[in-house]
């Protein structure tokens, strides 16, 4: 588990690190992005193994609609990982939509992952994705929201959606747990 812990922490403090220490990120340049790229890497090496490895046990117990509710969030996540580089006219109505995407995708999991290393990984992340948002409200006070985006854009981020989700799914269910009830 304490990989799992470390891994988060890695990458909670590496993503803060610009927000809480800003002169020091900035003395790093453009230098900065191997390492700071290599950390997060690495980062997610001990999250995925920590997790994979970790004895953990249920707190509660998820009733079995909760992953239907899991799906659509995931939907949802998944557009909202995409708004984030889009050129949606919706792109303009929120600051923080990959952040807000990390927040729903991390709810979404702990309402089906009922284990401690499910709430560790997907808590923590929630949290770093929220204090994420706070720092830069605070910070960046100057915040112009997108401006643009088309019809065609809606569409093109509405396909890109359901056919990246589609493919979430299916690896979802070739390396385990299906996120999709079978039969029965």
């Amino acid at each position: 588990m304490s990989l799992l812990v470390i891994g988060v922490l890695l990458w909670s403090g590496v993503h803060l690190f610009k927000r809480l220490a800003p002169a020091m990120r900035a003395k790093m340049g453009a230098k900065g992005r191997g390492p700071i790229a290599l950390v997060l890497m690495a980062s997610v090496v001990l999250m995925v193994v920590g997790y994979r490895s970790a004895d953990s046990y249920d707190l509660y117990a998820a009733p079995e609609f909760f992953r239907h509710i899991n799906n659509l969030l995931m939907l949802l996540s998944v557009g909202l990982f995409g708004l984030g580089n889009s050129k949606s006219r919706l792109r303009s109505k929120m600051r923080h939509p990959m952040l807000t995407g990390v927040v729903v995708w991390s709810v979404a999991h702990m309402l089906v992952n009922n284990d401690t290393a499910s709430i560790i990984l997907f808590g923590g992340l929630l949290i770093w994705a929220l204090l994420e948002m706070a720092l830069i409200n605070n910070q960046d006070k100057d915040y112009q929201p997108y401006e643009g985006g088309s019809k065609a854009g809606d569409v093109r981020l509405v396909i890109i959606t359901l056919v990246v989700y589609l493919v979430i799914g299916g690896l979802h269910m070739w390396i385990g747990p299906s996120p999709f009830p079978m039969g029965g």
